[in-house]
């Protein structure tokens, strides 16, 4: 379920930590996750494995879309974990990214 207002954790390491954005207006956040995580992998997106397989993309779209169209809700945020790494995605346009294993 999406956190209203998210705050930036303190305690999160920048050695472990990715953070990008892409336009909620204009962008699917489902597709800018699988860049990012490729990104962060030095993968072809193409390598990895369905989206799919563990967030529902369309409805991952759908809930940034909405909160696009109530703004004045506040930022929501929803975390996964893809490829290994947890990935939380704001429906602001910010994507973070932590690799679970080096964060413990």
């Amino acid at each position: 379920m999406p956190s209203p207002n998210d705050s930036t954790d303190e305690s999160e390491s920048p050695d472990h930590s990715y953070v990008t954005t892409f336009d909620p207006a204009d962008g699917r956040p489902s597709e800018a996750v699988v860049t990012a995580v490729a990104a962060v992998l030095e993968a072809d997106p193409a390598e990895l494995s369905p989206l799919y397989d563990v967030m529902d993309p369309g409805a991952l779209n759908d809930l940034v879309e909405h909160a696009q169209r109530g703004a004045t809700d506040g930022t929501h945020l929803v975390w996964f974990t893809y490829e290994g790494l947890d990935v939380g995605v704001r429906s602001d346009g910010e994507i973070r990214i932590r690799n679970v294993t080096a964060a413990s």
